[in-house]
């Protein structure tokens, strides 16, 4: 059953998908989300703390996304293919998470404020905001980070060199079909398509960390 902390910010993602969060009050917020204006200010302390509040949890849930995908049957094509194919339906369907991988903030969006506003409580009681939103290298990067830690088990130093720079390129171009789509405008068709192109590494040893083959020992690793 979620919280009321979880539902809070369900509200207030979906008043955000038709306001510009300045036009978006507290008082409609818990409204929707049935619960009391108070029991909002106790969770986030305002609409300050509501707003970083708001783009941890897109960082947190692209992360999540990533991780289910990672997590798919197949083997590396087939779960970057799947990690692709989230991240573009992130971006599509969430307008932090594109602003948070793209860099594009726009006016309808929360204002987050220098980096220094994030580390201080909103409100005396509160825990920290803890350290800022990630710049989108920095979120990219660890998206990148944590495909390699899943599809790298038992690779050798420069097959995981190789399979860093195969998952950074199969980011990168989903990243780039979410803000130019194809033809029927499907996320799905992402899949596919990065699935060729990682299959294709055009560099070999980038194959063999595809492939799961071993420079070293020449033998096919489990994937």
């Amino acid at each position: 059953m979620p919280t009321a902390r979880e539902i809070l910010l369900d509200a207030a993602l979906s008043a955000l998908a038709t306001l510009p969060w300045t036009s978006v009050r507290m008082v409609d917020v818990a409204s929707a989300a049935g619960v009391s204006r108070q029991t909002l200010h106790n969770e986030f302390g305002g609409k300050d703390g509501l707003a970083r509040a708001l783009v941890r949890d897109a960082v947190d849930g692209y992360l999540a996304g990533v991780e289910k995908a990672l997590g798919s049957v197949g083997g590396t094509e087939d779960k970057l293919a799947a990690t692709a194919a989230w991240t573009v339906r992130a971006v599509r369907t969430n307008v932090l998470v594109r602003a948070l991988l793209t860099g594009c903030w726009s006016e309808w969006l929360p204002r987050l404020g220098p980096p220094a506003a994030w580390c201080a409580p909103p409100v005396p009681g509160l825990r920290s905001a803890g350290p800022g939103p990630p710049t989108p290298a920095e979120l990219l990067r660890r998206a990148r980070e944590r495909a390699v830690a899943v599809l790298g088990a038992e690779r050798s130093p420069r097959d995981l060199e190789a399979l860093a720079v195969t998952c950074e390129i199969a980011l990168r171009l989903a990243l780039s079909y979410a803000l130019v789509p194809g033809p029927s405008g499907v996320e799905g068709e992402t899949a596919p398509l990065v699935r060729h192109v990682v299959e294709r590494a055009p560099d070999e040893v980038a194959r063999r960390a595809v492939s799961g083959t071993s420079p070293r020992a020449g033998a096919r690793l489990p994937r």
